[in-house]
């Protein structure tokens, strides 16, 4: 059952994959959602930077394995670093490997959806990327950086000399390190005895004073300030 299309205006999509038949696929599944526009098709990862940049695109739906510039290499030019124009990337692809999470996450990607998903979980993870939340669990995240948790975070920084983290407040350091365990608004509500609302605006401080864009880039910076430890 899919989430309930939000009154705003249609998400705009740009469908990158080297085969026809599956960028067919989602345009057919995409496109026929009201609250969904797909704007353009590219089958290469050049083909689709180029076009990100030229239509600026909400969401990239992004496979990995393309001609000319993987999707990973594409992803960095489309969401990565210093992006003017940035596009949330929605990675999509048969390989269930954690290296390319980790390298899609690391390029800028917001999600990570394995081709044999259904319909409804395309449709899903087109809306909540572009509303601006993480599609894999940050409790998943965090337990794969673990794993690459030598090239994450290859000198422990103490927290204490991170300058970002520096700008949270006591309470809002109790709800990142929270966050980076991978717990609910639920949970941190409980937890820490606040209301969901509560813990909602918290965490849009958070990502705002760390110039975060979800959760999911919230528990990578928690590795990477050494805020978050890996279990050995």
């Amino acid at each position: 059952m899919t989430a309930s299309p939000p009154d705003t205006t249609p998400i705009r999509v740009v469908i990158a994959d080297d085969q026809a038949l599956i960028r067919a696929g989602y345009a057919t599944i995409l496109g026929a959602q009201p609250d969904i526009e797909v704007v353009g098709e590219a089958e290469d990862g050049r083909a689709a930077v180029d076009l990100a940049q030229r239509l600026r695109p909400d969401v990239v739906v992004m496979d990995v394995r393309m001609p000319r510039l993987d999707g990973i290499a594409a992803t960095r030019l489309i969401a990565g670093p210093g992006v003017e124009h940035p596009a949330r990337v929605l990675v999509v692809t048969t390989f269930q490997l954690d290296e390319y999470v980790y390298e899609a996450l690391r390029a800028g990607a917001s999600g990570f959806l394995l081709k044999d998903a259904g319909p409804a979980q395309l449709i899903d993870a087109v809306r909540t990327v572009a509303a601006g939340d993480a599609l894999l669990s940050p409790a998943v995240t965090g337990a794969l950086l673990g794993r690459f948790a030598d090239r994450v975070r290859p000198s422990a920084p103490r927290p204490d000399d991170d300058p970002r983290l520096a700008r949270l407040t006591p309470r809002e350091l109790d709800v990142f390190a929270a966050m980076a365990r991978g717990d609910s608004n639920a949970e941190i509500a409980e937890a820490l005895v606040i209301s969901r609302e509560t813990v909602k605006t918290y965490v849009s401080r958070i990502l705002l004073k760390l110039e975060l864009r979800d959760r999911v880039h919230a528990v990578v910076y928690a590795y990477r300030s050494g805020l978050a430890v890996p279990e050995r």
